[in-house]
């Protein structure tokens, strides 16, 4: 089972997650909506570790990140799209009432937010991290180098165009296919 980690003031049910249940199949994809606050979300993507037999993560943006944050206690394969590196330094000129695009409910980026995606940040990753990453260079919200340093040791692939939602990640499906019968 793979457990899709949506981004930033987004949901579990969107684009992306749909594609990737088209693909694997509807009861293959765990796509929850998480909680508004980074510790919330952590522990409660912890809580479906421990409940499912999830065997890969895929995140995109914040998700991303989550991910990695993830992957500092339990290693699993994960594939990241336009993955967030250092949300706390990009969110911290964002504080202030966001809302959440698929049903506009309100949350607070405040100084606790910020506070607590640092507190997930991580400096390096182990060498046995598997991550396929997938970056745009039209990403208009962050700047691909990030994701493309942070993760040069591991399978980064970069493709020209698109935009940070990744709108097409359908021609991605095979290769991350490929990728995850090596990974595992």
């Amino acid at each position: 089972m793979k457990l899709f980690i949506h981004g930033f003031g987004s949901c579990g049910w969107g684009a992306k997650s749909l594609a990737l249940r088209r693909h694997f199949g509807v009861d293959q994809v765990l796509a929850p909506d998480l909680p508004f606050s980074p510790a919330q979300a952590i522990a409660h993507l912890h809580g479906l570790l421990r409940r499912y037999p999830i065997d890969t993560l895929i995140g995109s943006s914040l998700g991303g990140f989550y991910a990695t944050a993830l992957n500092e206690r339990r290693t699993l394969p994960a594939v990241l799209i336009n993955p967030v590196v250092f949300p706390h330094r990009l969110l911290a000129d964002h504080r202030g009432e966001q809302r959440r695009w698929c049903d506009q409910a309100r949350f607070q980026v405040d100084d606790r937010y910020v506070d607590e995606l640092a507190v997930l940040q991580r400096d390096r990753l182990a060498d046995d991290e598997r991550y396929l990453v997938l970056l745009q260079r039209g990403d208009e919200v962050l700047d691909y180098h990030q994701a493309a340093a942070f993760y040069a040791a591991k399978d980064v692939v970069l493709r020209d165009g698109g935009d940070h939602r990744f709108e097409h990640i359908e021609p991605e499906l095979p290769g991350i296919d490929s990728w995850l019968a090596q990974a595992r």
